[in-house]
């Protein structure tokens, strides 16, 4: 398919929102490794300002999601000011409760009421967290599980996670939500409390409207339908948002559609299907990215450009000819009509919508051109880079 184009695809291009991590333009790596980079920022400010580069010049990501206590700091109003200045606007939050000693064996599902309490005070933080940020997403990812059988009793760390996930969603405000992740295994690699889209969803299930869950594109196993599970969720209203990232192996956390573009196609596919993309949806659209070893910041703006990519081939999908071959029987037909726009080079498409808003067409050259990679370097000399350790 080529140009012109659709005015509806054009705008809901446009419109197209993808939050960045803030743990993005940290330091990152492996469990053997973090290798550090020169002009990695040092505050949640600076990070904040590497995002606005991001922003300023894709056009699409003016939300950054923080992570406490990584992204910690004295005054989350002044941060969210400092964020509007910028052009910005703190998302979503996102808790850690598997980095501390006392969660060897679990947080919310830890055997000891003391080290759970620990936990469910840290949620209850990151609300309070949200309501000065004028956030909306709590997301919630445990580590939470055991290594070896009669560890723990399965049954009830499930009753120990429904009670705590009740509490948080009591105390969330109005317009307030909680995103619940799934992750397959690791670190635990016997039971994971938390290990798929069905145990995310009978517990959001429970949990009424203000729960929903997050679909990480790496959190599964190899040859998992991840479009069926979005499609689904999408389906029963319970597709809070998702983890852009790409493993070839497991959690690699590579860049959005690194390892398999067409799968990014593939779900996003079902976004535009299930109407994922319309406002009143309640999707959100975030990067979960560790950027290891490539600079950081023109990894983002690559991370955002694959996703607005696949979205553009989603959206110029002949659905037309798609449904009459599918009713018909057609069923290379109706491959064929999803290849078709999977194959379609949509660059010049984006380009074009971002220069009618202003923009560069070419996001990742003007990033090289500004000379803000030079800048960063030479300013942010001393002080404690932020990172993760390892």
């Amino acid at each position: 398919m080529s140009g012109p184009y659709p005015a509806a695809v054009t705008a809901a291009l446009a419109a197209q929102r993808i939050e960045t991590p803030s743990w993005a333009y940290g330091n990152s790596g492996t469990r053997f490794k973090v290798f550090a980079q020169p002009g990695v920022p040092r505050t949640p400010e600076e990070k904040l300002d590497d995002a606005a580069r991001v922003h300023e010049h894709t056009g699409v990501a003016p939300d950054v999601a923080l992570h406490i206590p990584w992204d910690r700091c004295d005054d989350y109003g002044a941060l969210a000011s400092y964020a509007r200045e910028r052009g910005l606007r703190l998302g979503t939050v996102n808790s850690n409760v598997f980095q501390d000693d006392d969660y060897k064996l679990g947080s919310v599902t830890h055997p000891d009421a003391a080290v759970r309490r620990k936990a469910l005070d840290h949620l209850l933080e990151c609300v309070d967290i949200m309501d000065a940020t004028g956030s909306r997403d709590l997301k919630l990812w445990f580590a939470d599980g055991t290594n070896y059988p009669g560890q723990d009793d399965i049954r009830a760390r499930q009753e120990r996670l429904a009670e705590a996930l009740a509490t948080v969603r009591d105390r969330l405000g109005e317009g307030q939500r909680m995103l619940l992740e799934y992750k397959l295994f690791e670190p635990s690699f016997y039971t994971t409390d938390v290990p798929d889209w069905g145990t995310a969803y009978a517990h959001c299930l429970k949990l009424g409207p203000k729960a929903r869950v997050v679909v990480d594109t790496g959190h599964h196993a190899p040859g998992t339908n991840i479009e069926f599970i979005v499609a689904l969720l999408l389906r029963e209203g319970k597709l809070g948002g998702f983890d852009f990232n790409s493993r070839f192996y497991a959690d690699d956390d590579l860049m959005a559609g690194a390892a398999d573009p067409f799968q990014l196609f593939r779900i996003m596919y079902e976004v535009v299907r299930g109407g994922g993309l319309e406002s009143g949806a309640g999707v959100s659209f975030m990067l979960d990215q560790c950027h290891n070893i490539e600079p950081k910041i023109p990894a983002v703006i690559r991370s955002v450009m694959n996703v607005q990519e696949a979205t553009a081939k989603a959206l110029l999908v002949d659905t037309a000819a798609l449904e009459g071959a599918q009713r018909s029987g057609d069923v290379l037909g109706a491959n064929a009509v999803l290849m078709d726009a999977y194959d379609t080079d949509v660059r010049p498409l984006l380009a074009g919508v971002r220069e009618a808003c202003g923009l560069d067409p070419d996001p990742v050259g003007a990033y090289r051109r500004s000379g803000w990679a030079e800048r960063i370097v030479e300013e942010r000399k001393g002080g404690q880079q932020a990172g993760w350790g390892a």
